[in-house]
Formats: C-alpha cells, sequence, structure tokens
C-alpha cells in the first residue's frame, strides 16, 4: 500500500551518520497507521464472505428440511404393516406431487425389511442403520444421486423384534436451496462492497485530520531562524506529540549551552593567544633589528621559547576540543591496566623531573587495576596531571604518583609544592585559570583538559591537600570492571551498566 507523506530518502552518494541506521523505520507514520487500520479490515472480510456462506446456507436449508419432513411423515402414515407384510396406499394424486417441482428433482422410496423396494425409486442410497431406531423420527443427510448433489430425509419404521425396520426416504436435488443461499449472500455482500470504499475514504480523511496538528507544528519549525534555539510552545501541542516535543526543547536547551560554551571557549582561547603572538611578534622585530650576534642569539633563543609556549597552548586546546567534541567521544572503549598505564607514563617525565632536581616516585597496588577507557585520552589526563605537580613544586621537592585498588580504581598525584588556597579549589579545573602568586608558566589548560577526559570516563577528580598539609594530592577515581563484562568495543559516554569489581 502507497503510504503518502513519505519522509525524503536520503540523497544518492550520501553517507548517514545516524547510528541506527541498520534498523527498518517506517518512513511515514500516517502510511504505518492506515497500514495497521486496513490491513486487519482486509482480512476480516474474507472471513466475513465465509461466515455470510455458511450462515446463509443454513437458513436456506431451514425450510426446504421442513418440506422434506413432511413429505415423509406424510408418506410413513400411509405405509401398513399387517402380519409381517408392508403395504403404501400412496393415491396417485400424491405421487403425481411428489415429482411436480419444476425447479428440483424428487425422488422418494420405501425400502421393506429385506431390503426389498416397496414403493417409489431405486435411485436414492441406502441410509445406514442405527442399532435402535427411532421410530417417527426424522433424519436428514447429504448425498449423491447420479451427478447431482441432494438432500435426504428419512425416518426408521419398526416392524417387530428381530427384523430390520422400514425405511422411508424423500431425497431432493439442491437448485433451490443454492438459488435462496446466493439471494441472501448478494443481499448481504452487495451493499459491501460500497461501504468498505467509503469506510477506507473515511479513514483516510480522519487520518489526514488527526495528523494535521504534525504538519502545523513542522511548518512552525521550518519557519524558525537557524540561530532561533528557544523552545516551542507547547499549549496547542497535541497530547500525544507533546511528550516529543518537549524532549525537543530540552536537548535544543543543552545544545543552547553547548553553542555558548563553544563561543565562550572561542573567545578566551583567542584572547590567550594573542598574548604569545604578540610577544613573538615583537621579539622577532627585536631580532632583526640587532647587529650583535649575542643579542641577536638571546633574542632568538627567546622567540624559540615563545614558540614552545605557543605551540604548548595550541595543543592543549586541540586536545581540549578533541576531548568535547561529539565524534571524539565515538573513541572505542577497551579494558585496560591503570596501574600499567600510570608506570609507563610516570617513567615518560623522569627525565623532565631530574632536569628540575625532584623526586618522581611511583608506588604500585600490586595487582591489576583494571579499568574501561581510552588510553590516549588517559594518558592526556596524567600527563596534565604529573605536569601541573612538577611545574608547582620547588627544586628538592618530591612528586608521587601511586595507584590504589579497592571498590573503586584510585590514581593519586601528591606533590610537596606550593599547594593551592581552600578558596581557590574550586576554580582550578575552569579554563584559563590560574592561581595567583606564582610565576610557574602555564595556559590554564591543563587541569580543565584532565576533568573533561575524567568526566568522559565517568570518574571524579578531587583535590585534597598533600602530606603533611603541604603541596596538592589530586585524586582520580575510576569505576572497576570485570574484563568478561566488556567483550566488544563500547563508546565514550556509554560505559555504563556494568557491575563493579569487588576489592
Amino acid at each position: 500500500m502507497a503510504k503518502p507523506d513519505a519522509a525524503p530518502s536520503e540523497p544518492e552518494g550520501k553517507t548517514s551518520n545516524n547510528p541506527f541506521a541498520s534498523y527498518e523505520y517506517p518512513n511515514s507514520l500516517f502510511g504505518e497507521i492506515l497500514d495497521w487500520m486496513l490491513a486487519p479490515l482486509l482480512l476480516l472480510w474474507p472471513i466475513s464472505i465465509a461466515a455470510t456462506n455458511h450462515v446463509a446456507s443454513y437458513i436456506a436449508n431451514q425450510p426446504y428440511d421442513q418440506a422434506l419432513a413432511d413429505n415423509v411423515n406424510a408418506i410413513v402414515r400411509l405405509v401398513k404393516i399387517e402380519g409381517g407384510r408392508v403395504m403404501v396406499n400412496l393415491p396417485t394424486a400424491a405421487r403425481t406431487l411428489l415429482h411436480a417441482d419444476e425447479t428440483d428433482a424428487l425422488y422418494y422410496h420405501v425400502i421393506g425389511p429385506n431390503r426389498k423396494l416397496i414403493h417409489g425409486d431405486r435411485e436414492i442410497p441406502w441410509p445406514a442403520l442405527p442399532e435402535k431406531p427411532d421410530a417417527g423420527k426424522v433424519l436428514f443427510r447429504d448425498d449423491r444421486i447420479e451427478a447431482d448433489n441432494v438432500r435426504i430425509a428419512y425416518a426408521f419404521i419398526p416392524v417387530r423384534s428381530g427384523l430390520p425396520p422400514v425405511v422411508v426416504q424423500v431425497a431432493e436435488t439442491l437448485r433451490k436451496r443454492e438459488a435462496l443461499a446466493s439471494s441472501i449472500i448478494s443481499g448481504v455482500l452487495l451493499p459491501q462492497f460500497a461501504i468498505i470504499p467509503l469506510a477506507v475514504i473515511l479513514v483516510y480523511l480522519g487520518l489526514r485530520r488527526g495528523i494535521a496538528p504534525l504538519h502545523r507544528l513542522r511548518k512552525r519549525i521550518r519557519r524558525r531562524r537557524p540561530t532561533d534555539l528557544s523552545p516551542i510552545p507547547v499549549h496547542r501541542v497535541p497530547d500525544e506529540v507533546r511528550p516529543l516535543v518537549v524532549a525537543f526543547n530540552e536537548m535544543m536547551g543543552r545544545l543552547e549551552e553547548n553553542l555558548q560554551g563553544q563561543q565562550r571557549f572561542i573567545s578566551q582561547a583567542a584572547h590567550q593567544m594573542r598574548t604569545p603572538l604578540t610577544g613573538l611578534k615583537t621579539q622577532t622585530e627585536i631580532a632583526l633589528s640587532e647587529t650583535d650576534p649575542a643579542r641577536m642569539h638571546h633574542a632568538l633563543r627567546l622567540i624559540a621559547e615563545s614558540t614552545d609556549r605557543a605551540s604548548h597552548m595550541i595543543n592543549q586546546l586541540l586536545m581540549l576540543a578533541r576531548a568535547e567534541a561529539s565524534h571524539e567521544k565515538l573513541h572505542s572503549v577497551v579494558p585496560l591496566d591503570l596501574d600499567a598505564l600510570a608506570r609507563g607514563v610516570t617513567e615518560e617525565w623522569v627525565v623532565r623531573a631530574l632536569a628540575k632536581r625532584i623526586d618522581l616516585g611511583f608506588e604500585d597496588c600490586g595487582r591489576p587495576l583494571m579499568i574501561n577507557g581510552v588510553s590516549l585520552l588517559l594518558r592526556e589526563l596524567l600527563n596534565n596531571l604529573i605536569d601541573n605537580a612538577i611545574k608547582y613544586t620547588a627544586p628538592g621537592g618530591h612528586v608521587t604518583v601511586r595507584t590504589l585498588a579497592g571498590l573503586l580504581a584510585v590514581i593519586e598525584v601528591e606533590d610537596d609544592g606550593i599547594g593551592i588556597p581552600v578558596e581557590e579549589r574550586a576554580s582550578i579545573f575552569e579554563r584559563f585559570y590560574r592561581v595567583l602568586g606564582t610565576d610557574a608558566e602555564g595556559s590554564g589548560l591543563g587541569l580543565p583538559i584532565a576533568a573533561e577526559i575524567a568526566d568522559l570516563h565517568q570518574a571524579k577528580i578531587d583535590l585534597l591537600t598533600g602530606k603533611d598539609d603541604t603541596g596538592s594530592l589530586f585524586r582520580v577515581s575510576f569505576p572497576r570492571y570485570w574484563v568478561a563484562n566488556v567483550r566488544r568495543p563500547r563508546q565514550l559516554g556509554l560505559v555504563s551498566g556494568n557491575s563493579p569489581m569487588g576489592p
């Protein structure tokens, strides 16, 4: 059945990003409802025809069966049994009347106890004799005489004990019955050929009127400006569609928040990039104006350092954008050993720590610490925490990376550096925020990136005071999962639903 108002299909050559594209969904809600309403109607119609035919045949049989029964009873009354002899006193007028039907052929006969034809026609088939014949009761059956189907009425007349009964049978062909049944069926079914198409048209028009609010809602949405993300009014929306519109409004609200966050991020990033670019330009102009090789070398060294800082900031901006972007949340999540990953990352920072005369240590939990995660993002999280600890720890200080196994998988980065005041701890995970009173270089993006990656892994990051009330301790707590629960890659943001491991 054709489905009007079908949703337009995707253009050829365009790949759909819909994750549910492999499933079959109806293109038209209108057509789907119409199908489900009309399909039962079209299925029940043949059943109705069969039922009508059965009822019509039953109705047509009743009067003619009664006439056959009357004929049998009339003949039974004319049968006389005297001394074992069977006699039938059937007047000529009665015999003529039995064969007077112009439409159907009628047959009758009387059969004696020895199956001898006493009177009538031989063509009627012999019936099955019951063990105890019920005298005077007229029975019916269907049979054939030559090429014609016939309806037979018959009765048994007991003679005496030990002898078979006398059988009286009257048979009639079925032409009048079939004509009456056809008339009944025609009278019932012919109006249906007009009613059913009319019903289809009324259902179609009713559905068109029923889904008209959806078309009006679609037009209202299409008339909106591309920048209009305000909620859609729900006071004139049908009750069945209202939850969908409410959910759509909530999604638009989240989208507007994300867009505002991106606009703030772009504004802040542009502001932060002006400083290193301005410094680079100034230092380059100084280097170009110098003629003293020593001073020119010093200017070039400053340019190289500024370039490194700008490159580091750009890389962190890209990592933050990558962690937030929806397509980056489709990284495959696999089971990995957090203890081994933390050890490997810590070893990469040993040279940097030694250059600053900082004691960098690692304390493992003594067992594999399995979580579900993305190795690339988790390495970036640890790199930012260790970099932050080394950056704000004075030469001769200590930085310790440790893993803990409990109900949660925990990784800690602790230092004995300058620490972070309690009143500023709520702000350090904001982008471009830097603690006042420090001369360490930084972009203010390392900790926000760590927090974003922790959130993607459904982990919690906390800032505590270090040992002996000095320095800082960053603690990241991850859900632990059995490896058997993760037999195929999952998607970030969809890592819920597994049972946590025990300690």
